[in-house]
């Protein structure tokens, strides 16, 4: 079920967010940290991170559909493992589980020397477009 498109929408251009790599079994992503993304003590909002969890997700559950449906977040949960004010985050999401109705999906952020920054999973609902 797995399909290969571009995906790009106004939110991703906003926050800087750049696919890498994109399809129903896989989505890679990365976001180069600007100043517009720090809380002001000078570290990363936690909503990016949230972002990027829940982006990335969405993207390769409705990849998986296809084009006659689409992938909707109904939870999302993301752990912030590290603090970080600078560089690059990349995000990859990989499926845990796949239903007609249900998807749940997992995504690692990790920062330039590959340390875990922030975990997270979605839980999307299956829409028929």
């Amino acid at each position: 079920m797995s399909t290969h498109r571009t995906y790009s929408s106004g939110f991703d251009d906003l926050v800087g967010l750049r696919m890498i790599e994109a399809d129903g079994d896989r989505v890679v992503a990365e976001l180069f940290i600007e100043s517009k993304h720090l809380q002001p003590g000078g570290i990363v909002h936690g909503g990016l991170y949230a972002t990027l969890v829940e982006t990335t997700a969405s993207v390769g559950a409705s990849l998986w559909l296809g084009p006659d449906g689409v992938a909707m977040g109904i939870a999302n949960h993301t752990d912030f493992l590290r603090v970080v004010g600078e560089g690059r985050l990349r995000a990859e999401a990989v499926p845990v589980e796949r239903g007609r109705t249900l998807q749940l999906w997992e995504v690692l952020v990790t920062d330039v020397q590959q340390r875990p920054i922030a975990h997270g999973k979605v839980r999307l609902m299956n829409r028929s477009a």
